[in-house]
């Protein structure tokens, strides 16, 4: 369905393309911010600027960063000695609503997946290996989504950890087999990290 502006169409168009937003919740937002006044309008396009201008990769765990290192990297008051491996960036932002986990973190970038030529070499692994033995790590959580490539993955850390000597864990399936942690309640990320299980 298009409108009687080529302009509307075309934002309509861009925020489909976001994650999560159809065609008609693009039309309610384009909407939104065709009635709103040009201060809020340009304070929306400035916060994306922004972002884009400025966000980091953490050197250390590969997580969102505004620095070189990000806060919860240097966060003194965490369990230093513990590392929750997750498979993306915003994983960690679902991890840390809950409130339930005070460890560290490690972004792998994505999973095994040889089928679409995704291998070790892919992902963040020896930096993993490398923060193991540097950071004297005791326990390593393994946080990679309950797929296959997920599952295939982590047996897979598991086997290259305990060589390093690390008791290595697999957080609790309170989650849905298929599921992202994205789309996971906190009661139910809590729950499978407490309830996690040596692999």
């Amino acid at each position: 369905m298009e409108t009687t502006s080529r302009y509307l169409d075309a934002l309509i168009s861009e925020l489909s393309h976001l994650p999560g937003i159809g065609h008609k919740s693009a039309a309610r937002i384009a909407f939104h911010l065709l009635k709103a006044g040009d201060e809020e309008v340009e304070r929306f396009i400035k916060t994306i600027r922004e972002l884009k201008e400025h966000i980091q990769t953490c050197e250390r765990c590969g997580g969102i960063s505004d620095a070189p290192i990000c806060a919860i990297c240097e966060d003194l008051g965490r369990e230093r000695s513990i590392i929750c491996v997750v498979e993306q960036q915003k994983d960690i932002l679902s991890i840390e609503k809950t409130g339930g986990y005070r460890g560290l973190y490690h972004v792998l970038g994505g999973v095994l997946a040889p089928l679409d030529g995704i291998g070790p070499d892919d992902l963040s692994i020896e930096k993993l290996k490398k923060r193991c033995l540097d950071e004297h790590i005791s326990e390593v959580i393994i946080a990679t989504n309950p797929t296959m490539e997920g599952d295939a993955t982590a047996l897979y850390l598991a086997r290259i950890l305990k060589e390093l000597g690390v008791e290595v864990m697999r957080i609790a399936h309170g989650l849905p087999v298929g599921a992202d942690l994205d789309f996971a309640d906190s009661a139910t990320i809590v729950r499978s990290i407490q309830s996690r299980v040596k692999i």
